[in-house]
């Protein structure tokens, strides 16, 4: 892991503890989100819900309007709120990925239950949050793009979808 990395990391963790969302922020999002999704957005931590929201700037920053993919990226995480999820568990999850592959794999195989649990959901927070996107009404191409989220696309994106799956996996990598 590089310095930059390891200092891009450590301001991150500094900007979650310290993240706060006003309510202008959460009306930006309402105005996005279906109803249903609305409540979903809640849902998630303000730590989330400030990332989320930045991936959406950033988004917006380069042009992107289009509006599901706006409300991809205000739930791409939501997922993650199925458990509790500290600073400390994504702490690991950052280290261990890029000093111990193995042991991560370790943490997230299994039944999401006892103690591997935040680690497991982490690892699967994407279906998860794909899964209440549908259930919530969002769109079909919301959903894919909440789901897809992770995926890497090793060649040049094909359609319009894997155009704007590049778009949140960008902005969402920048924030």
């Amino acid at each position: 892991m590089s310095l930059q990395t390891i200092i891009y990391r450590v301001r991150q963790f500094i900007d979650a503890s310290l993240a706060r969302v006003s309510l202008e922020h959460l009306r930006e999002a309402e105005e996005i989100l279906p109803l249903k999704a609305q409540e979903l957005f809640r849902r998630m931590g303000v730590p989330d819900q400030k990332h989320a929201l930045n991936v959406m700037r950033t988004l917006r920053h380069d042009g992107c309007t289009e509006p599901d993919l706006m409300a991809a990226a205000l739930l791409h995480d939501v997922g993650k709120s199925a458990t509790r999820i500290y600073s400390w568990h994504r702490a690991i999850i950052v280290l261990s990925k890029h000093l111990t592959p193995r042991l991560l794999a370790r943490l997230i195989g299994g039944e999401p239950r006892g103690w591997r649990r935040p680690f497991v959901i982490h690892d699967q927070h994407a279906g998860i949050g794909a899964e209440w996107a549908a259930q919530a009404g969002c769109s079909a191409l919301t959903v894919s793009l909440i789901r897809r989220h992770q995926e890497p696309l090793n060649r040049a994106p094909l359609d319009q979808e894997e155009r704007l799956l590049v778009s949140l996996q960008r902005a969402d990598s920048a924030n």
